[in-house]
Formats: C-alpha cells, structure tokens, sequence
C-alpha cells in the first residue's frame, strides 16, 4: 500500500474529493462519508452501481500476461515507454508528479515509469550536489528524495489489480471503467499512459494537467503475424493511425511518434501466453491453445512492432 498521503482521487459516487481516513492507507473516504477499503490484495474496487458491462480479464489471462512479461520479452517497450513519460514527471520541482497507467494490467510497464523516474531523479543529485532538487516529501511522509512519482494504476480486472499491486505497491492501485469518468481530480496528473488499452479522450484531458503527456502504445501492422494465424490472434484493425489519431479529436495535439521493432525468440509457453494475455483470450480455446504449444518447435522467432505516440492536451 502506498503511503498515508492524499493522492487527487474523485469518489466515484459523488465526484467529491477522496482521502485516507484517518491517517489509515486501507481506507479511502470523501467529504461525503463514502468510504472504499482496500481489498487485502492491496487495490480499491471503484465499479459501483451497475459496475461495468465490458468482461474483464479472467484470471488465467492475467497470469499469461504476467509470465509473458515477466520473461522481459517486451521490456525494451516499457524502457521506451519510461524514457518518454519521465520528463513531464520531472518537470515541477519540489513536487512528485503524478502518472495515472490507464489500463495498467499488471503493473509491469507503470513499474518501470516509477523506476526510471527514480533513477533519473539519483542522477541529477549525483550530478549536481549543491543544486540538487528540493525535498520532495509530502505531508506526512519521510524525505521522498530519490522517490517516484506518485502513481495511479486502473484497470477493469480485479485479477489485473491484484498483480499490479504487488508490482507497484507505492501506487493506488483502482480497479475501474475507462470508459466511465475517471475517479481523478481535473488537472491534476503529469502523464497518462495508455499500453492497448482504450482511449477515453475527454476524461485524459480533463485529468492532464497543461503541458502534460499522453503516451499511447499501438501495434503496427504485420505485429506477431508469425504466430497470430496460428493461435487465432486477433488481426491489427486497418487504418489504425487514423482512427487514433480521430479518437483524440481536437482535444490533443500530436508531440512525438517513435516505432520499435522487437526481434523475439519465444518458447512454446511464451508464444501460447502471447495469445492468450490479450483480448483474443476471452474467445480462444484452451483445449485447442495446449495442443498448439505441445506441437510447436523449442523456438519460434516473432516480430513485435509497435508505435508510441506522444501527445499534449491542446489548451
């Protein structure tokens, strides 16, 4: 759990500001007297009322998820991802910026945000001793010099959540809808990224602050298109880049674009976890994956291709 410091969370009923009750991280309460208790797993569940009517991640998927990543196949992606957000979190002196992971899953490319922004913050007091960047503790808080940024992860899936919370246990770890408002105070996050995950537009821009970052990951086409035939992956849609490009709509301005290309070598279980952790994972039949991975040879070289697409909010 992360420490008892106010993070710029909405209650999800009533929109009034949310904070730790009583100095107690577990428990979140607003103005209003609505109060969220952590799960023990460490993550608040904000779906109330009716919840949500997209299906979430089962919790077989997560874990295909979790093992594919964890064997770092697409770490280079989450360094990427890292290089581009840690500035806009390091922008405002004597503060933490804030990065909220929309559709963070299992924490595995927020992680490596919050490590990169520590890494760098070392560096600039290594470098520059004397004129070393202010304390950035918070209320309530020991120094945070060399600390992260304070982080937001949500995601639909409570199996997501219960992974990501352990990754990322400074950060508040919030299990709802994207496409619902955002439990998120106006203006108030440095960073949102989006890793496959959806898009809510106007929600982003309202919870960016100006001159913030929307880092948003894609695939190109002809991604793992050495394997997605055989596992019944789901294709790349067509005219992806414009279709992103019209969900942003005038509310965002286009910064950066950077491709990557990856070069894997996967395992039998690498390449069925490869289809099963994404959203063909919620047609696809186990029976049929397992015999797949038992006829695979001991390696089968993939291409991942992937575009990341900075933007800014337009003022």
């Amino acid at each position: 759990m992360p420490p008892a410091t106010d993070f710029p969370l909405l209650c999800p009923v009533c929109r009034d500001a949310l904070q730790f009750g009583g100095g107690d991280a577990r428990t979140l309460v607003c103005g209003a007297g609505h109060s969220f208790d952590a799960a023990k797993q460490g993550y608040f569940n904000f779906l109330v009322g009716k919840g949500t009517v997209f299906e979430a991640d089962s919790a077989d998927m997560v874990a295909a998820r979790f093992d594919f990543l964890s064997a770092g196949h697409y770490q280079p992606l989450a360094d990427a991802i890292a290089q581009l957000a840690a500035p806009a979190l390091l922008a405002t002196p004597g503060r933490r910026g804030v990065v909220l992971d929309a559709g963070t899953g299992t924490g595995h490319y927020l992680r490596a945000v919050l490590d990169r922004v520590s890494r760098d913050l070392a560096a600039h007091d290594r470098a520059v001793p004397d004129l070393a960047l202010p304390d950035l503790a918070l209320p309530g808080e020991p120094s945070a010099r060399g600390v992260s940024a304070a982080a937001i992860g949500l995601d639909i899936s409570k199996f997501a959540l219960r992974r990501a919370a352990r990754m990322n246990p400074e950060a508040l770890n919030v299990v709802g809808d994207v496409w619902q408002p955002l439990p998120v105070a106006e203006n108030a996050v440095e960073v949102v990224t989006v890793v496959f995950a959806p898009r809510n537009a106007p929600e982003f821009a309202r919870v960016l602050r100006p001159g913030g970052r929307l880092v948003v990951v894609t695939p190109r086409p002809r991604h793992l298109e050495e394997v997605a035939g055989l596992t019944g992956m789901l294709g790349i849609e067509p005219a992806k880049d414009e279709r992103l490009a019209a969900s942003l709509g005038q509310l965002f301005a286009p910064v950066e674009t950077r491709d990557l290309d990856l070069a894997l070598t996967l395992s039998p279980r690498d390449v069925a976890n490869l289809a099963y952790m994404g959203p063909a994972g919620h047609h696809l039949d186990r029976a049929a994956l397992a015999a797949l991975e038992a006829a695979l040879p001991a390696c089968t070289a993939v291409s991942a291709r992937f575009r990341i697409s900075v933007f800014e909010p337009i003022p």
